[in-house]
């Protein structure tokens, strides 16, 4: 069953850039579709998996680590006291070609 979920945090594009350029390059295993996208107080993700598992292993695995990292380098805590994650009711993914 499909898992989809937005999350804002309160970053901006340079630290998403060097949280990306952390993570291994080929596509995570069950990832269907990442958006991420400006807002007002930092970025918003719309993410689309194959399973809540998938999403698990892949944040536990990989993202955590990178983002700790990350935030250390520049000085900021790795919490996620202003982050607001949403668990959403997938009823259609539908990609373009």
């Amino acid at each position: 069953m499909p898992y989809a979920f937005v999350q804002d945090v309160p970053a901006d594009e340079a630290i998403y850039r060097r949280i990306k350029e952390l993570l291994p390059s080929a596509t995570p295993t069950g990832l269907v579709t990442h958006i991420a996208v400006k807002r007002e107080g930092g970025l918003r993700y719309i993410d689309v998996w194959e399973s809540k598992q998938a999403w698990d292993t892949f944040r536990d695995e990989h993202l955590e680590p990178v983002v700790g990292k990350v935030l250390g380098d520049i000085g900021i805590p790795h919490t996620h006291d202003n982050v607001s994650f949403e668990d959403l009711d997938v009823i259609d993914v539908w990609l373009g070609s």
